[in-house]
Order: C-alpha cells, then structure tokens, then sequence
C-alpha cells in the first residue's frame, strides 16, 4: 500500500506540474519531507528530497516535453538558449542544497513557494510586455496555427541563471518562475511556454540530479516507486493542458501552493 502511495504521489505531481509548466516537484519536496517517513518509517533529509525530485523530475519532464513534441508546440532551439545558463545554475543550485540547515531550507522554500503562488494569481492580471526584443520566433503547431513572439538574449540568459539555480537548489523544476516570465516578458503563447520550459525542465534536471547523485543525496528506492507514476501523470498532464484553460485546477494548485508554504515556513521556524 505504501508503494501505491508512492505512485499515485508522483502522479499527481506530474499532473499538476505538467499543466503549468512546475514540473511537479514543487509537490514532491513537500510530501517527501512530511508524508514520505510515515510510509517508509524513517526521515528524509532535505538534500535527499531534493535530490530524489530531481531525478524524478527528469521522467516527468521527458514525459511531457514527447507529447507536447507532438503537437509541436516546444520551441527547441529557444529552450537551448535557456539551457546554456539554466544548466550550469542547476549543478551550483544542487551543490548548495546540501550547505543549508533543515529549518533555514524549510523556510527559504516556503517562503519561495508562498511568492509563487502569488504569482501565478497575480499573473491572470498583469498584461504581457509590449517590447519588440531583438530576437523573432515564430512557430507553427500541429494544427497549422501560427505562434509569434520575441526576446532578447541577455534577459533571456539571466532567466535561465535564476530557473537553474531555483531548480538544483529546491529540487522543482523552476518552471513556476519560468514559465510567468516567458508568457508576459516575452510574450510566449501559454502552451509554448509551458511545452518550452517541460524540455528546458528535463535537461536542467539531468544535471542538478547528476550532481546530487554524485553528492549521495539520492533514494532509490523512492525514485523506483515515484517514476511510474510521473511518467504517466507527465503524460496525462500535458493533454489535459492542451484541453482545458486549467483555470479551475489553478486555482487548486494555488490553494495548494499556499497551504505547503506555510506548512514549510511553520517547520523552518520551529527547527531553526
């Protein structure tokens, strides 16, 4: 029962991070940390969470960016431009993770997480950037629609600086950063973004977890068990994205966003 558990964690992460752009660890970390020991009878450091949502979040993350490759909607060679900075980041962010006390990892994560979900509500209101930037991209998907946006390098390079550093160091993607900043810096088309940065997710992931692994902040066996669940869940998020606005299931995630950022900030507190 513990590994259905397990399974069904990983998948419903992958759901909800693959609809939005997250990746799902930002669900992970958090039940790693305080649901994941009753069912294993033993805890997990903070650094091993991390490490594990990493290694995870590369199935997740490769499981999406193949069905939204589908529909033609990642950008490649955008996402490689965001790489070159996001993943040399995550290697730092990963190596980080490690040097910081549970209660102040807690509550910097929390404190992350409860600035995220203000974003995600705050960016239904806020309208996307009118700059023309140097750089023109134009991408048509599979339905022959045709998709049109800019940006310019260096803004573009210091995203992928912060995305990177975000998703070693917490173990999350940086797809909650990423994707807002693509849609109204940019003016990246939601589902371009959010396809764009699953592909950006998954290479930054290989490194920040190649780098945990090599620190020994890793769980295999929670690895084993989550995977099947991600790789379906990675899957069926990216179709329900391509259905539905998820503006009923964003309201969900927020709501969920806030409750694990103050779960985590209360934690941090105590510990520290």
């Amino acid at each position: 029962m513990e590994w259905v558990i397990l399974v069904l964690l990983g998948a419903l992460a992958a759901i909800f991070g693959s609809i939005v752009g997250l990746g799902g660890g930002i669900i992970i970390v958090p039940a790693l940390l305080y649901i994941a020991p009753s069912l294993i009878g033993s805890p997990i450091d903070h650094a091993t969470a991390v490490g594990i949502s990493l290694s995870v979040l590369v199935i997740t993350a490769l499981s999406s960016t193949i069905s939204y490759s589908k529909k033609k909607l990642v950008d490649f060679r955008s996402a490689l431009l965001f790489f070159m900075t996001s993943g040399p980041a995550a290697i730092l962010g990963a190596a980080i993770t490690g040097y910081l006390q549970a209660g102040m990892f807690q509550l910097v994560f929390g404190v992350f997480i409860l600035l995220m979900a203000g974003l995600l509500i705050a960016r239904d209101y806020m309208k996307p950037f009118t700059k023309e930037w140097p750089i023109k991209r134009e991408l048509i998907d599979a339905s022959g629609e045709r998709h049109t946006y800019s940006y310019g390098t260096l803004p573009a390079l210091a995203i992928g600086v912060g995305v990177g550093l975000i998703s070693g160091l917490f173990g999350i993607g940086g797809g909650s950063l990423f994707v807002p900043l693509m849609v109204l810096l940019f003016r990246f088309p939601p589902h371009v973004a959010t396809a764009t940065s699953m592909f950006v997710i998954f290479l930054s992931s290989l490194l920040g977890s190649g780098m945990h692994i090599a620190l020994g902040e890793i769980n295999w066996l929670l690895v084993s068990a989550l995977i099947p669940g991600a790789w379906i869940g990675g899957k069926l998020g990216a179709r329900i994205a391509l259905r539905m606005s998820g503006k009923g299931l964003l309201w969900l995630l927020r709501a969920t966003l806030v409750l694990l950022a103050a779960q985590l900030i209360i934690e941090g507190i105590r510990e520290l």
